[in-house]
């Protein structure tokens, strides 16, 4: 098994970020995973989402576990506090059912083509989760779908069984087969 190492979206692991989206045509759409922040990527082009996310990043708004197999970034789940991360899936059966809003939200994970499949996502989730409690931990919430609801390139919010092997429980559907799925993270600092 190649090592892995996570690493938090910063200014200085932004060049390996930047490469892992050009490389994957900036992500669906070229997104460059603007679309949960709120901007969002509406009609504009995969040049301004990369340079609306570059300021996120430079401005500390912009939250994500970095997967890196010696210094390729393989994958990433983008993580972040609600008001960073207001716009999700399903929002309008999300909020119908709320009950309360969570600490930290998980929005997206992505794995690039030719590494999928081989526990990328789950070592970049986990990697969401320790940055989470090095940020002083709280209630996360994550949005996945069961593996084979969606083919495995637009599985964008995880996998079901990712989060339940990682600690996460079934709070509540919000659409055909996605879940909100909660966990509590402890603080480390």
């Amino acid at each position: 098994m190649t090592e892995r190492i996570v690493k938090p979206l910063y200014e200085s692991t932004w060049p390996a970020f930047a490469e892992l989206c050009e490389t994957s045509g900036g992500f669906p759409s070229g997104c460059w995973c603007m679309g949960f922040h709120p901007e969002g990527v509406g009609k504009t082009s995969a040049a301004v989402n990369r340079e609306r996310k570059q300021t996120r990043v430079l401005e500390g708004t912009a939250h994500a576990a970095l997967v890196f197999e010696k210094d390729e970034c393989v994958g990433w789940c983008q993580f972040g506090p609600t008001e960073e991360l207001p716009r999700i899936k399903s929002r309008a059966a999300y909020e119908k059912s709320l009950t309360a809003l969570p600490d930290w939200r998980i929005a997206c994970c992505y794995v690039a083509k030719g590494h999928r499949r081989q526990g990328v996502a789950t070592t970049a989730l986990a990697g969401a989760l320790e940055l989470i409690a090095g940020l002083g931990g709280g209630v996360v919430e994550g949005y996945p779908e069961p593996a084979g609801a969606v083919p495995a390139g637009f599985l964008y919010n995880g996998a079901l069984s990712t989060y339940e092997e990682l600690g996460f429980t079934r709070d509540r559907m919000i659409g055909k087969h996605r879940w909100v799925v909660r966990r509590v993270v402890e603080p480390t600092s």
